[in-house]
């Protein structure tokens, strides 16, 4: 029967063949470290006052708690792990899509443009005001009364002398009243997403003539 003498093998090769048999987490260290401590506290412990189960019943206690926020927390990271991973899944696939975020630009294409705006209450009055690049307005729209919550409205491209916009990017502003007192009001814009990035501050979308933002300010995907 052959032999294999150990000592001529490379102590880092049977370190790497071992893996991370030795490796041990801060939880495990912290009993191990606790165990020694108690051992060789009850094997010098004074005869005539031996320690107190209550005491050592307690410090047990300690330990199985460390032990258990340790595991908490691997299972809290694996559990953010899965998530973020399945949000990156979740963006990727909006590539394309049209969505709607914070904003106050629109883009007009063909006589067709999109926004959105966000009533704290209903209006009796509403006035939007679409400018182009230079400012200046170039339709006033009147939808009448609108209810408090999110109200999309469109834009055919026609100015108010009743000719057609060119194409382009515009902006709007709304202007809301009830019983003649101003509304707040939150504008929204629609774009499509062209490209996510994924970094140490979540996940951002790049959106068309718009910029990035976050993914968690999208309010309505189409």
């Amino acid at each position: 029967m052959s032999t294999i003498n150990t000592q001529t093998v490379d102590p880092s090769l049977l370190n790497t063949m071992n893996g991370n048999k030795g490796a041990k987490s801060v939880a495990q260290e912290a009993q191990d470290r606790f165990m020694t401590l108690l051992v060789t506290q009850m094997k010098n412990q004074d005869p005539l006052n031996p320690l107190d189960n209550a005491q050592v019943t307690s410090q047990l206690a300690q330990l199985s708690t460390v032990t258990g926020i340790d595991k908490l927390n691997d299972s809290m990271n694996a559990i953010a792990a899965s998530f973020q991973g399945s949000q990156n899944l979740q963006a990727a696939s909006m590539i394309g899509h049209g969505v709607v975020v914070p904003g106050s630009t629109l883009e007009l294409k063909d006589g067709k443009s999109v926004f959105g705006f966000d009533l704290t209450q209903s209006a009796d009055k509403v006035e939007v005001l679409v400018k182009d690049a230079s400012g200046n307005v170039v339709r006033k729209l009147d939808p009448g009364y609108l209810t408090s919550g999110f109200n999309s409205l469109g834009w055919d491209g026609k100015t108010d002398a009743g000719t057609n916009a060119v194409n382009g990017n515009y902006s709007f502003e709304v202007v809301a009243t009830s019983g003649g007192k101003k509304i707040e009001v939150a504008p929204f814009s629609f774009g499509l997403v062209s490209s996510v990035a994924f970094g140490s501050q979540g996940t951002t979308l790049s959106i068309l003539n718009m910029g990035d933002v976050a993914m968690t300010d999208v309010r309505q995907v189409f």
